[in-house]
């Protein structure tokens, strides 16, 4: 029977190692999609200036084309010497130098546009090309993406497969874990008229200790939203009730109180004040692993978020060792 365990206990820190890297990868798939809408955003700006730039040079060649047929059809040809000598008197003389001049001026200015056109519509099918091949980029990379999460997540099964039983067992103690933790999480939230927290562990992260004081928490509320999501599923690049990744969760759960935010973790962090751990506030992001994963701070030390395949949406400690062992640091949006 011991042996049994220990074998089963080798089997989840085998897949625990997986779980991490689909997690990285769903993360790095997500980047890849925000990147891929930025660039579909930019095909469709250049496309439609290329299209008024290739417009605005049809334009600009018909008006060519139009002084050069008056030059050639019209006393436009005359030179300096014609003007000089065909002059009648010296008001004349000064008449037709400035109809010569206004005539140069007119066609400088044509031949000006034409060029200028000319160069925004090559400059626009240069950058198009650009977004295009950058397009192709960033598609195969998410093609390759999908392949290694696929073929981790067959070995995972294979794995899984090899301890059911003690997976059985140990989905149940956990299960009921769960819900004594959600059980003990409510009770604190219906216990005051605004969400109540506590500070977790007095230790402040290198990335939240140098800079000014945090604003006062504004969305303790997001906590009571993310507690309805509660057993959800994890799904890879999952954002909605369907089905959460971490990012998708966090993002989807602040898009309820009116906050925007990028479907992936590092970018997230990027977003509101930072926060040292010692005040930490519900409502509050807390980042892991290098960035590849977060999760919704709840007070008491916990936080909710999805945290990787096979998984659901669930409470833990920031004091679990993994956890404590790869905190980054928190935002508050």
């Amino acid at each position: 029977m011991a042996s049994k365990q220990a074998q089963a206990q080798s089997v989840l820190e085998q897949i625990h190692a997986i779980d991490l890297e689909v997690e990285r990868a769903a993360e790095a798939y997500n980047l890849a999609n925000i990147k891929l809408d930025r660039i579909k955003q930019e095909q469709a700006e250049n496309g439609v200036r290329l299209g008024v730039a290739r417009k605005s040079l049809a334009r600009a060649n018909r008006l060519l084309e139009e002084r050069i047929v008056a030059i050639y059809t019209s006393q436009e040809r005359a030179t300096a010497v014609d003007v000089l000598l065909g002059a009648t008197s010296i008001e004349d003389l000064i008449n037709r130098l400035d109809t010569v001049q206004r005539v140069s001026d007119q066609d400088a200015a044509v031949l000006k546009q034409v060029t200028s056109f000319r160069d925004q519509v090559k400059l626009r099918e240069r950058k198009l090309s650009q977004a295009n091949a950058a397009q192709r980029r960033v598609v195969a990379e998410r093609a390759a993406q999908r392949e290694s999460v696929q073929a981790k997540l067959a070995s995972r099964q294979q794995l899984l497969a090899s301890i059911q039983n003690e997976i059985e067992q140990i989905k149940a103690r956990e299960a009921a874990r769960q819900a004594e933790l959600a059980r003990q999480a409510r009770a604190r939230l219906a216990a005051s008229a605004t969400p109540a927290w506590a500070p977790a562990a007095a230790q402040v992260d290198v990335a939240a200790s140098s800079g000014a004081p945090a604003p006062a928490p504004t969305h303790g509320g997001v906590v009571g939203i993310a507690m309805q999501y509660l057993g959800v599923p994890y799904v890879w690049g999952g954002a909605s009730p369907s089905g959460f990744d971490c990012s998708g969760f966090v993002m989807y759960v602040y898009a309820q109180v009116g906050v925007s935010l990028p479907h992936n973790a590092a970018a997230q962090y990027g977003y509101g004040s930072p926060v040292s751990r010692s005040e930490l506030a519900p409502g509050d992001i807390v980042f892991f692993d290098g960035l590849g994963h977060d999760g919704l701070y709840i007070g008491n030390g916990q936080f909710v978020h999805a945290p990787h395949t096979g998984d659901v949406v669930k409470i833990s400690n920031l004091s679990d060792s993994w956890y404590a062992s790869t905190y980054v640091g928190a935002r508050r949006p």
